[in-house]
C-alpha cells in the first residue's frame, strides 16, 4: 500500500467510526444518573448493561432507559463485570457500532480525559485505547501494589513492556476485533476480564495505546472485588496466559523487530558487532595485501555493519526482565521457540550459518579433525541465543571468576600486578564480554572498548539499561586518526586495557583488507587493528571466552594468550610483515573455533567482500 492509499484508507476508517458508550452496572444505581448525565454532552449513544442488579438499582436504571440515546441490556443473573462487558460489546456490534467506550458505573473515572481517549480512538481506530491511571491519595495501597504485580505478569505474558496498565476499565474497544477474540477464546467473566482481554487482543496483533486519566476512590464507594475468589481466578488466569505465551513467544518477540531486517538476529548481535574497529589507516597503506579476485567479492550482500538491527533497547530490557524474574531455565525454554522462528524466517543468517558449517566440515574432514555432533544451523543459532543471555548476565554483573576457568592465569596476573597497559585482540567467537567478569576481581583494571560509531549510541543505551554502574568505557571512532592514536596511547600509559576485534573488515574502507587462510579458505581480515597495534607499540594479547556446554551451570573457559610483545611493521617489508601477523591471528582464531565451532557468531559470508566495501572519498 503506497502513502496515498494509506491516507485514503485512514480517511475511510475515520468516516466509518461510530462509537457508543458502554457502562456495565451492578448495584451502582445511585451513581448512574450522574454518570449518564455527564456523558450526554458527548452526543454518543449509551449502552447500559444491568448485570443482575438489585431492585433499588433497577429503579434508577429504568427511567434512564427512557432517553432515546440510552439502550438498556438486562441480564437475568449476575455474570460479573467481564460478563456484562461481553454482553454490551455483543449488543453494540448488533447495533452497528464500530467502537465501544467502556465507562465504569461507580464514577471513579475522570471524564475530563474522555475527549483525549475518543480522539485517540478516532485517530487509530484499529488500536485499543486504554486509560493509564493517575491515582490520588485515596487509592488503597494494597490495591496499588497489587497492580504492579499484575503489570509484571502482563509484561511477561505479552513479552512487551508497552502495556502500561492492564486493569483500568476506561477503554475504547474496536468492536469487531474484540468480538473476534471473544469468539475465539474463553475469556474470564469477572475481575479477570480486563486483564485477559487486553493480553489476548495483544496476542492477536492489536496494538494498545494509553491516555492518562485520574482515578478517584470515593469514601463510600462500593467494591465488588472478592479478595479470595477473584485473586484465585486472577492467579489461574495468569497461569494459563503464561503457558499460552510460550508457543507464541517467537511471534510476540518478532513484533519488536522491523520486518525488513531478517538478515540480522537480534540487538545483541548488533551490539556484538559494534565492537569492530574501522580498519582505516591514517598513514594510508596499500589498498590490499593481496589481489582480490571476483570469487572473493560476494554477490549483493550488505557489509556486516550495514545489517539492520532486528532488536531494540526495549527488546533487551524485556529479555533481561524474563531472565531476572523467571530465571535461566524459563529463558532458555522461550529461547528455543524464538530461535526456531529465526531459523525459519532469517534466510540470510541461516544461509550464512550453513555456508560456515559446510566450510568447517570440509576442512575438518581434510585435516582428520573430529567435530562435535549435531552441527546444524538451528543449533548454531540456538548457541547464539545462549550467548546473548550470557552477554546480558555479564553486563548485569552476574558472572564472577567462579564461573570462569582462566587459561593463561600467570600472564594475566602479571599484567594486572605490573599495571601494564595492554592491547587485547578479540573476535566474534564466543563471548568477549567475559572480560567484565575478570575486571570485577581486579577493580584497578579499566577496560576500554573501541566501537563503531553508528552502533555506539545503542550500545550505551543498552549498557545503562542493563547495568547503570557499568565500568566499561566506550571509545567511539569513525576513522583512525592521530588524535585517536594519541588518546589510546595515553590510556595504555596509564595502565588501561584497550579491547578491539580483529575479525571484521573496515566499516568504511572494506577493501583495505588482508587475506589470510581460515578453515582452509582465504578470508578478508581488517588491517586496522594490527596497524594500530604497531603504532601503539604495546603488548598484544588474545582473549577468547568459550562457554563450556558440558556443564549444567554457566561456566566458561577464558583463554588469555600472549600474541606479541610488540607488533612491528617495518616500512620496507610492511605488506609481508602485516600478512604474517594477520595469518598468525587467523591461525589462533581457527584453533579456538575448532574448540567451540557453534560459538562462531559472524552471520555473513565471512570469506568474501560485500561488493559495497568502500565509501566515496570526501573531496
Amino acid at each position: 500500500m503506497n502513502s496515498a492509499e494509506a491516507v485514503s484508507q485512514h480517511a475511510l476508517e475515520e468516516s466509518n467510526y461510530k462509537a457508543c458508550f458502554l457502562i456495565p452496572c451492578f448495584n451502582h444505581g445511585a451513581t448512574m444518573p450522574t454518570v449518564v448525565s455527564s456523558l450526554l454532552n458527548f452526543k454518543l449513544p449509551i449502552i447500559i448493561v444491568d448485570d443482575g442488579s438489585e431492585l433499588a438499582t433497577k429503579q434508577f436504571l429504568t427511567p434512564l432507559a427512557d432517553s432515546p440515546s440510552v439502550t438498556l441490556v438486562t441480564l437475568d443473573h449476575n455474570q460479573g463485570k467481564g460478563g456484562a462487558v461481553k454482553a454490551g460489546i455483543k449488543r453494540a456490534q448488533e447495533l452497528g457500532f464500530s467502537h465501544a467506550i467502556q465507562i465504569d458505573a461507580d464514577g471513579q473515572h475522570d471524564l475530563d480525559a474522555l475527549p483525549t481517549l475518543i480522539q485517540a480512538s478516532q485517530t487509530k481506530p484499529r488500536h485499543l485505547i486504554s486509560g493509564q491511571p493517575v491515582y490520588d491519595e485515596s487509592v488503597p495501597k494494597a490495591r496499588l501494589y497489587g497492580r504492579y504485580a499484575t503489570h509484571i505478569w502482563v509484561w511477561i505474558e505479552t513479552l512487551s513492556l508497552s502495556i502500561k496498565d492492564s486493569m483500568c476499565g476506561f477503554r475504547a474497544y474496536p468492536i469487531d476485533k474484540t468480538q473476534t477474540v471473544l469468539n475465539k477464546y474463553d475469556v474470564g467473566s469477572r475481575m479477570d476480564f480486563d486483564i485477559e482481554i487486553l493480553v489476548r487482543l495483544y496476542w492477536e496483533g492489536c496494538d494498545i495505546d494509553f491516555v492518562e486519566t485520574r482515578v478517584i476512590y470515593p469514601e463510600n464507594g462500593i467494591s465488588h472485588f472478592d479478595a479470595l475468589w477473584d485473586n484465585v481466578k486472577i492467579s489461574w488466569m495468569h497461569t494459563r496466559l503464561f503457558f499460552g505465551m510460550l508457543p507464541r513467544a517467537p511471534k510476540l518477540i518478532a513484533r519488536h523487530f522491523k520486518s525488513d531486517s531478517a538478515e540480522s538476529l537480534s540487538a545483541a548481535e548488533s551490539l556484538s558487532a559494534a565492537k569492530s574497529l574501522p580498519a582505516e589507516n591514517s598513514q594510508g597503506s596499500s589498498a590490499d595485501s593481496r589481489q582480490v579476485n571476483s570469487e572473493q567479492i560476494g554477490p549483493e550482500q550488505p557489509h556486516w555493519s550495514r545489517t539492520q538491527e532486528r532488536g531494540t533497547v526495549l527488546g533487551i530490557k524485556l529479555l533481561l526482565a524474563v531472565y531476572t524474574l523467571l530465571g535461566r531455565g524459563v529463558f532458555n525454554l522461550i529461547l528455543r521457540g524464538v530461535m526456531r522462528y529465526y531459523h525459519l524466517t532469517g534466510k540470510r543468517a541461516r544461509n550464512a550459518s550453513e555456508q560456515y558449517l559446510f566450510q568447517l566440515k570440509a576442512y575438518a574432514e581434510q585435516q582428520n579433525i573430529e567435530l562435535p555432533a549435531e552441527l546444524t544451523s538451528y543449533n548454531h543459532l540456538l548457541s547464539f541465543g545462549h550467548t546473548m543471555l550470557d552477554k546480558l548476565a555479564a553486563w548485569k554483573g552476574d558472572f564472577s571468576v567462579d564461573n570462569l576457568s582462566i587459561h593463561g592465569q600467570e600472564q594475566f596476573e602479571s599484567m594486572v600486578t605490573n599495571k601494564q597497559g595492554v592491547l587485547i585482540l578479540g573476535s566474534h567467537l564466543g563471548n568477549i564480554e567475559l572480560c567484565r567478569a575478570l575486571g570485577r576481581r581486579h577493580s584497578n583494571i579499566k577496560i576500554n572498548a573501541l566501537v563503531f560509531t553508528e552502533h555506539a549510541e545503542r550500545f550505551n543505551s543498552v549498557m545503562k539499561a542493563v547495568n547503570p554502574q557499568s565500568d566499561l568505557n566506550l571509545i567511539q571512532v569513525t576513522s583512525m586518526g592521530p588524535d585517536t592514536a594519541i588518546l589510546l596511547q595515553q590510556k595504555l600509559e596509564q595502565g588501561e586495557w584497550i579491547v578491539i576485534v580483529g575479525d571484521r573488515t573496515s566499516t568504511s574502507k572494506e577493501s583495505r583488507s588482508v587475506w589470510a587462510e581460515f578453515l582452509g579458505k582465504e578470508a578478508p581480515f581488517p588491517q586496522g587493528p594490527f596497524m594500530l597495534a604497531s603504532v601503539l607499540k604495546a603488548p598484544v594479547f588474545l582473549l577468547f571466552g568459550l562457554r563450556d556446554d558440558s556443564q549444567s551451570k554457566p561456566h566458561f573457559n577464558v583463554y588469555f594468550e600472549h600474541f606479541s610483545d610488540k607488533i612491528e611493521l617495518p616500512r620496507k617489508t610492511r605488506e609481508q610483515s602485516l600478512q604474517q601477523v594477520v595469518q598468525k591471528y587467523a591461525n589462533r582464531l581457527e584453533h579456538y573455533t575448532l574448540k567451540a565451532p557453534l560459538q562462531w557468531y559472524n552471520f555473513f559470508n565471512f570469506w568474501t567482500l560485500s561488493k559495497h566495501h568502500d565509501e566515496k572519498e570526501s573531496k
